[in-house]
C-alpha cells in the first residue's frame, strides 16, 4: 500500500470488504456483526487510521485473562485529548502483563442496557470507561463487581453511592481562574456556552465560571447562555448562528465548556461579522489542535492526558490487587493557556 494518509476503503480493500462495511463497523452502526466490528477496528489500529493511530496493534481482542476492557460509547478521534490519555493508558497496562480491549457501546445497548456481544465478563480484570456518560448504564457497569474507573463520569453520579473510581481533569478552579482573570480585566458582562449536565468536567466548569461571577457580584443573565442539551449543539450547520440571533445583546465574553465548542462559535461570530476579540472574547477548555489553527487562536486550559491515562492505569492496577480500598475521586491539575481570543490577558 503507498504511504500516505489512510482511508476507510484502505481499510475495506485491505479486509475485502465493502467500503460501506468498513464504515458503519467504525461509526458503531447497529446491526454489524461484532465479529466483523472487531476486524475493522483491529485493521484500523494496525494502519494507524485517525484515532487510531495512539493505540498499539494486537490490543483490541482479549487474548487470555489479564484482559482490561475500555469501554466508550465514542472512541476519540485524534483532536479529543482522549486520544492521548488512550496512549498513555495502554503502555502502562501493557509494562504490567495486561492487553487492552476496546468495546463501542452502541444507544441501542444503553437503551437496553445491554453489555455488548463481544464482552466476555469473565475474560475482564477491569473496566475503563471513558466517554460514557449515562448513569443508568455506568451503574451496570458497576454492578458487574469488576474493579472499574471513570474517566470523566455522569454529571449526576453520587459519589458516596457510585461502586467505581473516578479520575477527571481538573475543571472548576482552572475555569474560575479564566472567569475571574476576564472580569479583572475589565469584562463584566459574561455568558456560558454548553450543557452543563452533558458530564461532570462540564458541571465542574460551569460552577467555576459561577463561583468567580459570584465572587465578583456579577449577576448571570441565563438569556446571555447557550445551556441546551449537548445534542443539540451538532443539530444542524447553523444552528450556532441561530442561538447567537437569539440572544438580544451579546456579553463582552463567552467561556465555553471545551475548545469543539468554542471554534464552532467562533465561526458563526465572525459569519455574524462579530470581531474576535474587538467586540467579544471567546475561551475554550481542552487545549485541542483546533484552539491553535483557529484565528484567533483560542484561551484555553491545556490538559495534561498522557499523564491522565497513566494514571488511570495506576488506579484501576491498584483496584485490581486491593479491591477493598475505599473508593477513590482524583482530579489531575490542568492550566489556563492565554492566547488571542482574549486580547491583554495574561
Amino acid at each position: 500500500m503507498a504511504r500516505g494518509k489512510v482511508t476507510i476503503q484502505d481499510i475495506a480493500d485491505a479486509l475485502g470488504i465493502s467500503r460501506n462495511t468498513a464504515s458503519k463497523a467504525l461509526n458503531g452502526t447497529e446491526g454489524l456483526p461484532e465479529e466483523t466490528r472487531n476486524k475493522v477496528i483491529k485493521k484500523a489500529i494496525e494502519l494507524k487510521y485517525k484515532q487510531f493511530s495512539l493505540i498499539e496493534p494486537e490490543t483490541v481482542l482479549p487474548k487470555s485473562s489479564r484482559n482490561i476492557a475500555l469501554l466508550t460509547e465514542n472512541l476519540p478521534n485524534t483532536s479529543h485529548f482522549g486520544s492521548t490519555l488512550i496512549s498513555g493508558l495502554e503502555k502502562r497496562i501493557s509494562a504490567e502483563g495486561y492487553n487492552l480491549s476496546i468495546h463501542i457501546i452502541r444507544e441501542i445497548d444503553q437503551k437496553s442496557l445491554s453489555l455488548p456481544n463481544n464482552f466476555d465478563v469473565s475474560n475482564v480484570d477491569g473496566i475503563i470507561c471513558i466517554e460514557l456518560f449515562n448513569l443508568a448504564y455506568s451503574n451496570l457497569i458497576t454492578s458487574l463487581g469488576i474493579p472499574t474507573i471513570f474517566i470523566d463520569c455522569s454529571a449526576h453520579v453520587c459519589y458516596p453511592e457510585f461502586q467505581a473510581d473516578v479520575l477527571l481533569m481538573e475543571n472548576e478552579n482552572s475555569t474560575y481562574q479564566v472567569t475571574k482573570k476576564l472580569i479583572d480585566g475589565g469584562y463584566t458582562t459574561l455568558g456560558f456556552i454548553g450543557d452543563y449536565n452533558h458530564c461532570r468536567s462540564f458541571n465542574e466548569r460551569w460552577v467555576g465560571f459561577n463561583r468567580a461571577l459570584t465572587e465578583a457580584g456579577i449577576r448571570l443573565d441565563p438569556a446571555q447562555c447557550v445551556l441546551d442539551e449537548d445534542d443539540l449543539f451538532f443539530a444542524s450547520q447553523g444552528w450556532a448562528e441561530e442561538k447567537l440571533n437569539g440572544i438580544a445583546e451579546l456579553p463582552s465574553a463567552f467561556v465555553c465548556a471545551n475548545d469543539f465548542i468554542a471554534v464552532n462559535f467562533m465561526k458563526s461570530l465572525k459569519n455574524l461579522n462579530h470581531s474576535i476579540p474587538g467586540d467579544i472574547v471567546v475561551c475554550g477548555f481542552d487545549n485541542g489542535p483546533e484552539s491553535k489553527i483557529i484565528e484567533p487562536h483560542l484561551t484555553t486550559v491545556h490538559i495534561y492526558s498522557n499523564e491522565m491515562g497513566v494514571k488511570a492505569a495506576e488506579m484501576l492496577l491498584s483496584r485490581i490487587n486491593t479491591p477493598d480500598q475505599p473508593y477513590q475521586v482524583s482530579h489531575i491539575y490542568t492550566k489556563p493557556v492565554y492566547r488571542a481570543s482574549t486580547a491583554d490577558l495574561k
